[in-house]
């Protein structure tokens, strides 16, 4: 049975996208059979970053309205995990319900399923979350993007989803000595969300996310992503900079 995980922000713009293909290609680098769910409908992403653009035939929206079987939609990646693409256009049949049927189809079939939620706490945000039974909320540290990632934290948590943690995501040491950006202990205490992970600012991520490349084994991110992926696994891993 696939651990089932909703990537969530409130706000847009902190690279909850790119913190959702990084941890899927290091849980999937760990040996895992890792499903990335992109939910942004209208403004997919995750084809792109994870190389996979080319091989995109069918969606999950496709498999919920009946236009292609679940085997069908399920897009290979240059980088390992396996893709579910987000439908260009939002249609009726896209319901909490559907979402959880949607998952049913998957869950015996990987040991992870990572959902990218959309910016925002709309219907996206709560499709995302349907089918989830845990959240990751990420946040950059500056007092806009940790207040609405304690807003979306608390969001899931009236969706019935009450363990979230937090990926601090583009921490700049320099800026942060300098007090022009929150420390870790501020973002913590601001969203009351237990620590999973800290990320730090890294060009790697979107020079290469971008133009869809893996992250280099040794830049700082691709190390962050492997060392929070080793904490879902349960394993002792310090807390660290690079």
């Amino acid at each position: 049975m696939a651990k089932k995980i909703v990537v969530a922000s409130g706000k847009g713009g902190v690279g909850k996208s790119s913190v959702s293909a990084g941890l899927s290609c290091a849980l999937q680098r760990a040996g895992h059979n890792v499903l990335v769910i992109d939910c942004d409908i209208g403004l997919r992403s995750l084809d792109i970053m994870l190389g996979a653009s080319e091989e995109m035939l069918f969606n999950w929206g496709d498999v919920i309205t009946g236009r292609c079987s679940a085997d069908n939609a399920l897009t290979p990646t240059a980088y390992g995990p396996t893709l579910l693409c987000a439908p260009k256009e939002f249609e009726h049949e896209y319901t909490a319900e559907a979402m959880q049927k949607l998952a049913a189809e998957y869950e015996d079939r990987f040991e992870y399923m990572i959902f990218d939620s959309p910016a925002g706490v709309g219907m996206g945000f709560k499709l995302s979350a349907a089918a989830a039974d845990s959240a990751i909320i990420v946040a950059t540290p500056d007092e806009v993007c940790v207040r609405n990632g304690a807003i979306a934290a608390d969001n899931l948590a009236a969706l019935g989803i009450s363990q979230s943690r937090l990926i601090i995501n583009r921490f700049d040491v320099k800026a942060t000595v300098k007090r022009r950006l929150l420390n870790i202990d501020d973002v913590i205490d601001s969203t009351h969300l237990r620590l999973l992970g800290i990320v730090e600012q890294d060009s790697a991520v979107s020079f290469n996310m971008s133009r869809g490349k893996p992250l280099p084994p040794k830049s700082n991110a691709a190390k962050a992503f492997a060392r929070i992926a080793a904490r879902l696994d349960g394993k002792r891993v310090p807390l660290k900079l690079d």
